[in-house]
């Protein structure tokens, strides 16, 4: 049942910004061109959430618009390929993406871990983008054959912003046998998506594979199925984020910009309203068995975009959308 607070905020949710509005902001993200682009990883990488070892010091591109997630750590490979067939016109360059050990190092789970590759966007703008910006991401990503997919049931790629708002947080206090857990006000980092989904032939009794985007999240902090992915090749992925907090999601099969036609969602995740955009990132998923490569994602032209700048941002008339 929907709470009548969630169908009043959903009542006075702004209208939806298409992904790609506005002025692209200069100088973060990437597009891939530059023949000597290159990601110098700090092996072993960071497993933080595993192990809290975020073997330090962490990878990062030449071009300084790229590094590993402190988090996670970074995919096993990463590095500049030529862009594969239909993709963006005049794109020479794209960044391919793969993982085996996506959990601790040489030392095989079993279990599916994910690695964080993450856009340098605050730390170039030297701030965090205020939402009244309307800010938004864009990215395109190919997706291979599927026969050429790791044969595993479960996500297999990400595409995430980190957005902060304000709520109650977890904050230790006091020293020794009087140190204690209290709850208080502040700053709160949370990480919305979509998430390539698949279901391998031959799993829970499928009769064919079968992918899909799963959203990240509901009010309640749950995914859940977005659209069918029906092709393969080239897809557009978007996300904005509305003065008003709200996240919204759109995709599209090929590279044509994101129209009204593409809309998916809108959501504020985990109950949250955002308040501030610090960056976007991609995840790579695997079995992490020490057998088994992850899918081969690669990704190209990813572009940041503000509908209202504020502040002192470097930005261009961003390129005509399809109507």
């Amino acid at each position: 049942m929907v709470s009548l607070g969630a169908l009043n905020s959903l009542a006075q949710a702004q209208r939806p910004v298409v992904p790609g509005t506005g002025t692209e902001i200069i100088g973060v993200a990437d597009d891939f061109e530059a023949p000597d682009w290159n990601y110098v990883p700090q092996n072993p990488k960071s497993t933080e959430d595993i192990d809290e070892d975020q073997r330090a010091p962490l990878g990062q591109s030449t071009n300084g618009r790229w590094y590993e997630g402190i988090k996670r750590g970074h995919p096993d490979v990463i590095k500049r390929v030529k862009t594969p067939e239909d993709g963006l016109p005049g794109s020479q360059g794209s960044m391919l993406m793969r993982s085996m050990y996506t959990g601790i190092p040489g030392k095989p789970s079993n279990k599916m871990h994910q690695d964080d590759f993450i856009a340098n966007v605050q730390y170039r703008l030297k701030r965090r983008m205020s939402v009244a910006e309307v800010p938004s991401v864009t990215t395109r990503v190919f997706l291979p054959s599927v026969d050429t997919w790791e044969n595993r049931s479960g996500p297999h790629f990400g595409f995430r912003l980190a957005l902060e708002t304000t709520a109650m947080v977890d904050k230790e206090v006091g020293m020794g046998l009087f140190k204690r857990t209290v709850e208080e006000m502040g700053n709160e980092v949370y990480w919305p998506g979509m998430f390539i989904e698949f279901e391998s032939k031959g799993s829970k009794g499928k009769q064919d594979d079968y992918a899909f985007l799963r959203i990240r999240g509901n009010s309640r902090g749950g995914d859940f199925r977005g659209v069918q992915i029906t092709t393969t090749g080239w897809w557009t992925l978007g996300m904005s984020v509305t003065p008003d907090g709200m996240v919204h999601y759109y995709a599209s099969p090929g590279v044509d910009d994101l129209t009204e036609d593409d809309y998916i969602t809108s959501q504020y995740p985990y109950g949250y309203k955002a308040e501030r955009f610090r960056t976007f990132f991609y995840n790579v998923c695997s079995a992490d068995d020490g057998r088994r490569w992850s899918t081969t994602w690669i990704v190209d032209d990813p572009k940041v975009y503000v509908l209202r700048p504020m502040g002192r941002v470097a930005v261009a008339p961003t390129t005509t959308t399809k109507q």
